[in-house]
């Protein structure tokens, strides 16, 4: 029986890239700002509709392959059965997915959109107000959820079908690298994902820390500063280290349904309070629209103004996506033995997004409402103060709101937690030898990624607040990017050679 062994180069690898990075950062803030400014800013605006090109052929791919005989294909034997319940399946899928992200901006990016539209549409208007409560929904649907999808695809077929004694983001190639699974040039992929997977882990917890730290300054009457963001970092890093040692049945499965429970609970509780003839008109008017718009949105470049709108956020947001699709594809084509390949594609496009469009149509819908009634001055608290600061204002209009932004508060904490505790777990499986269908990476090798990763938030948030984020998740894509057209060829190819 082949025993579990530690992946010494790709272990010391990722180590030394994440001690590497946070010196480097940390020793000259102000110049890696700098720096990651203009790199932002030269990829954005040169290659920046690759990234809309990309959206549209991951959808295209997907739809074809679904509706294709390589639909019924199974993730593993064709009498597999899943590992999971449909039910524990979805709820760990969507939080791995999302993160402490959704929760940071359902709450008031629509507040940037009705400032500075798309399509030129005049700001604070009614027409910025419809744009405003429909673009979360575009940038958090379909083309999310199918950038999440494809590496899913591509790194879990080979995975079950051929039997690996190891899953990597390099076995998405497997066709190509069928012969050398672990040589220089898998290496070379494997190490652009440890890049992408620690840049886009480290941002999305440095999201949800600020928020978390502005809800318990203000539930708590402290002082927001930055200790109190990286006291709540640690906080995240010690929850994910209990979740990761307990693994994927007691640990990630448990918060993973747990959250799901309370932040549904949340939402019901929004909708029935608030304004709820609001809230429904507004969300089946932002659903209409999104429909009606979609090809539009989707291949929106705006060349003749001098608006930034589609680099600063929809490709902004592509590239976070992404960034994240490596490790979200490995830890939820880990959950999926049993599963068709229709399936996997389904339930992650349909019901991800659907689960992501309820938080925007009730919390970010909500905080429209108050916008737009005059109860509360959304725009100018994100303006003079910050983002988080808009979301407590948001959330303190609601009746009960030491309750309301403490419940937030701990969804936003578990949330955070579910990220990081997958990620942890996806870097132990890729620096893991013979770790065969079913087995999982050690515990203290799952508990020490928890905590080493916990180092790159606190290095962000130590450079800058949101920019760097958005800054570090472009960035760090573009690699990922060009690997996912090799992963699609190679997933075709291996489908095509075993179901001829």
């Amino acid at each position: 029986m082949n025993q579990r062994k530690l992946d010494k180069p790709a272990f010391a690898t990722t180590v030394l890239i994440i001690f590497f990075v946070c010196i480097s950062l940390a020793s000259s803030p102000d110049r890696a700002a700098q720096l990651l400014e203009d790199t932002y800013d030269y990829i954005a605006n040169q290659i920046g509709v690759i990234f809309i090109l990309a959206a549209v052929g991951a959808n295209i791919f997907l739809i074809w392959l679904g509706a294709s005989k390589f639909g019924k294909t199974k993730f593993g034997a064709p009498e597999s059965k899943p590992e999971f319940d449909t039910v524990s399946w979805i709820s760990m899928l969507f939080c791995a997915g999302i993160g402490g992200g959704l929760i940071y901006w359902c709450a008031v990016e629509w507040a940037h959109y009705y400032q500075s539209p798309p399509f030129g549409a005049e700001p604070f208007s009614p027409e910025a107000a419809k744009w405003a409560s429909t673009y979360g929904l575009f940038h958090w649907g379909f083309p999310a959820w199918a950038f999440y999808c494809l590496p899913t695809l591509a790194i879990g077929y080979p995975y079950y079908s051929k039997n690996l004694s190891h899953m990597r983001f390099s076995n998405g190639c497997h066709y190509f690298l069928s012969r050398n699974t672990i040589g220089p040039i898998a290496r070379f992929i494997d190490f652009l994902f440890i890049i992408a997977m620690v840049g886009g882990a480290a941002a999305s917890l440095g999201f949800s820390t600020p928020m978390i730290a502005a809800c318990i300054a203000w539930l708590f009457g402290l002082e927001h500063n930055f200790s109190l963001d990286v006291g709540v970092t640690l906080l995240c890093v010690f929850l994910m280290s209990i979740s990761v040692y307990l693994g994927l049945r007691k640990g990630i499965r448990t918060l993973s349904f747990i959250n799901l429970i309370i932040g549904f609970c949340l939402l019901f509780f929004i909708l029935m309070v608030g304004p709820t003839a609001f809230l429904l008109k507004t969300s089946l008017n932002s659903v209409g629209v999104l429909m009606q718009n979609f090809v539009q949105m989707t291949f929106y470049t705006d060349p003749f103004t001098e608006s930034t709108f589609v680099e600063d956020w929809t490709v902004f947001y592509w590239a976070w996506w992404i960034a994240f699709a490596p490790y979200v594809g490995m830890f939820i084509a880990r959950i999926s033995h049993g599963r068709t390949i229709r399936q996997v594609i389904v339930g992650m496009l349909v019901f991800g997004s659907l689960g992501c469009w309820v938080f925007y149509m009730v919390i970010g819908n909500y905080s429209l409402f108050l916008e737009l009634e005059g109860i509360a001055n959304i725009t100018g608290v994100l303006n003079e103060q910050s983002q988080s600061a808009a979301i407590v204002a948001t959330l303190r209009e609601l009746p009960l709101p030491g309750l309301v932004i403490g419940v937030f508060s701990i969804m936003a904490i578990i949330f955070a937690t579910t990220t990081y505790d997958s990620a942890a777990y996806t870097i132990a499986s890729s620096a893991t030898h013979n770790l065969p269908a079913g087995s999982h990476p050690a515990r203290w090798h799952r508990v020490f990624w928890a905590l080493a990763l916990g180092a790159m938030p606190i290095t962000l948030l130590f450079i800058g607040g949101l920019r760097v984020m958005q800054l570090v998740l472009l960035i760090v894509s573009v690699p990922i990017l060009i690997t996912g057209v090799l992963m699609s060829v190679s997933l075709v190819r291996s489908l095509q050679e075993q179901n001829p």
